[in-house]
């Protein structure tokens, strides 16, 4: 994954009481000068933020950059709309759809200490929500600005966040998170330095280079691992295994989409089926246990929404799929992995013992460099606790899988990783245990190949991958050291 640098982001606040927004007068900004970068010739942006959109002219969802008055932007599943059902300030506003991203191709000059960004749903949609993201090292690595915003109704709003003075220049991305079929609105965005001045647009900048399918990436020397930590995305990056969508009509395959983890959710079973996230340095700090199994509020009103008390009595164990200890860098993602969507009723010896020791060996894999994408769930009925053997708990509303599995791909630290992973660059493990009391506690031992567990499961758990290299990287099971 990309590197980033242990200078934070001093970006941390948002307001998120949003308040009717007018748009300003466009200042006048320096004419275009063209500037070197990488060989290529490129253009200083004409004039300074707000970014408003009314040069653009993109008229479709497919990803591509799009020359706007601050600079280039990149467009991933975004349009620039005009129609009657786009809120907007004059005739443009950005529209983004899925998990849809706007992201700057150049970097503000340093000082930014607000960022504005106005905010509506599209035509009559239902609500989404949509974060901030903030880089500054090119666009190599982000991180999030503030909290996650919520979005409802077709009046365009501003939500402002505190950016602290930036000592270094800034580039930015808009995330649509919720995966929905909605569809968002963005329009106005303002950067202002401390006194209030409008930030100045910036030249394009080149991106950093990647290499070639084949090429080989060498893993952080220990000075490169005491000078970076990686960024937190992307925990999806190996593909949706079951085609789950964010359609309450679609109760056994429901998307949950979350910054800490991805879930696709089987309400009728009121278990995931897996939940996939991303795992290196970056998520992993010194944030407490937080302990607070709780409902997930996000789960749409007519799903069962299991609780602790569901596996009172009940002889299993609340068995995290993301585990706690990998998500340790703030309390807020620390208390993600306590939600109930998260949770299976996992027989006590499988997950105190067999599972607890191959999320360890995953996290001390991490310490040596490493970075892992992990997809794990659940499938099958009936599995023996404490108390035996059970088919479901909490008065038959939540199903005691019979199996556990897990897929690891491991790879160093780096870029391009589903280049690299298809090159042969990546080290892949599945593992599928029962989930009784009988389990032994080591895991290698329970070493499949990736297509025996897509014929257990019915998933696809490399779709992001070229089918040529599905069929070559999943025929095997592993069989690797693991001490």
């Amino acid at each position: 994954m990309r590197f980033f640098p242990l200078l934070l982001l001093p970006l941390l606040a948002c307001s998120q009481a949003p308040v009717e927004n007018t748009r300003p007068p466009l200042p006048e900004g320096p004419p275009a000068i063209p500037v070197e970068s990488g060989g290529r010739s490129v253009a200083q942006a004409t004039t300074a933020f707000p970014e408003t959109f009314e040069t653009g002219s993109k008229g479709a969802y497919t990803n591509a950059e799009e020359p706007l008055s601050t600079g280039r932007w990149l467009f991933e599943d975004a349009l620039i709309g005009s129609s009657e059902q786009d809120h907007k300030n004059g005739a443009h506003a950005a529209r983004l759809r899925g998990q849809g991203r706007l992201r700057m191709q150049f970097d503000a000059p340093a000082g930014v200490r607000t960022i504005r960004v106005s905010s509506a749903m599209y035509g009559q949609d239902a609500a989404g929500t949509w974060e901030l993201w903030g880089s500054i090292d090119g666009g190599r690595s982000y991180r999030r600005i503030g909290q996650p915003v919520r979005v409802q109704g077709p009046r365009l709003l501003s939500t402002t966040f505190q950016a602290g003075a930036t000592t270094t220049p800034l580039r930015l991305e808009i995330r649509k998170t919720d995966g929905a079929a909605t569809r968002l609105n963005i329009d106005d965005i303002a950067l202002e330095t401390a006194s209030g001045a409008a930030v100045a647009g910036g030249s394009v900048a080149t991106t950093p280079a990647t290499p070639q399918p084949g090429t080989s990436l060498p893993p952080a020397t220990t000075a490169q691992a005491d000078a970076v930590v990686t960024s937190r995305d992307d925990n999806m990056a190996l593909g949706n295994p079951s085609g789950a969508t964010a359609d309450v009509n679609n109760p056994t395959n429901y998307l949950l989409v979350k910054p800490q983890f991805t879930i696709g959710y089987n309400a009728q079973r009121g278990t995931p089926t897996w939940v996939s996230w991303h795992l290196n340095r970056a998520w992993m700090g010194s944030a407490p246990r937080q302990d607070d199994f709780r409902p997930d509020p996000a789960l749409p009103r007519p799903f069962y929404q299991v609780s602790r008390n569901s596996y009172t009595g009940s002889g299993f164990d609340k068995g995290h799929n993301c585990p706690s200890a990998d998500r340790t860098t703030d309390l807020d993602d620390n208390s993600a992995t306590f939600l109930m969507t998260n949770m299976i009723p996992q027989a006590a010896n499988n997950n105190q013992r067999t599972w607890s020791g191959l999320e360890e060996w995953t996290r001390s894999q991490v310490q040596r460099g490493q970075e892992v994408y992990v997809v794990m769930g659940c499938y099958g009925k009936g599995g023996t606790g404490l108390n035996g053997l059970k088919t479901t708990i909490d008065q038959g509303r939540v199903t005691v899988p019979a199996r556990v599995w897990k897929l690891l791909v491991l790879l160093p630290e780096g870029t391009n990783d589903l280049q690299r992973i298809a090159a042969g660059q990546a080290r892949i493990i599945a593992v599928d245990t029962p989930n009784d009391q009988s389990v032994s506690p080591d895991w290698s031992r329970y070493r499949v190949s990736v297509d025996a567990l897509e014929a257990a499961t019915g998933l696809d758990l490399l779709s992001k991958l070229p089918l040529a290299v599905q069929t070559r990287l999943q025929a095997t099971a592993d069989t690797g050291p693991v001490r």
